[in-house]
């Protein structure tokens, strides 16, 4: 995203399952740091070891490094490129960052270019709790990933505050 101070970058981890956003940066930047940092929030957010796991992503440079993948690799996850030019691996991340534009970056709510980095992080801080918590979605039922998690985790029969993923 353009910005009165350079251009914003923004890294987006969504759940497939839930659509729920688990992990996210922006920086001024696209190297590396900036994935890692996304993963670390989702390893937060879901547990530091995944198995199982497939992380879709296009074939920018931050997807391919060695840092990645040993990353990946630590919490048991495997890395999944589609070839160049396609987005059949990375539909979801598509539609998750043209929502992202849509509704935050360039929304309806939007006088002017953002001002800084730090403008785009804060108020993508409140799209993604907005998202997560409020964002109707028709692929889940139309409701909001919180919510079609704790009905799924309650449907099993599971306190999903005590989920530890395997």
């Amino acid at each position: 995203m353009p910005t009165w101070a350079g251009v914003a970058y923004v890294c987006i981890i969504t759940d497939v399952f839930s659509r729920m956003i688990v992990g996210w940066r922006v920086a001024l930047h696209m190297r590396t740091e900036i994935v890692l940092d996304a993963i670390e929030m989702a390893c937060w957010s879901r547990g530091t070891t995944i198995t199982g796991l497939r992380c879709h992503s296009d074939a920018g440079s931050q997807f391919t490094s060695l840092r990645y993948g040993e990353r990946l690799a630590d919490i048991g996850a495997t890395p999944s490129i589609g070839t160049v030019a396609d987005s059949y691996d990375n539909a979801l991340a598509e539609t998750v960052n043209g929502y992202d534009k849509a509704e935050l970056i360039r929304g309806p709510a939007r006088t002017g270019p953002w001002r800084n980095v730090e403008d785009v992080e804060l108020a993508t801080l409140g799209w993604v709790h907005w998202h997560n918590t409020q964002r109707l979605h028709g692929y889940l039922g139309d409701v909001p990933p919180t919510e079609f998690e704790t009905t799924f985790y309650a449907a099993q029969g599971i306190d999903q505050h005590l989920v530890e993923i395997p």
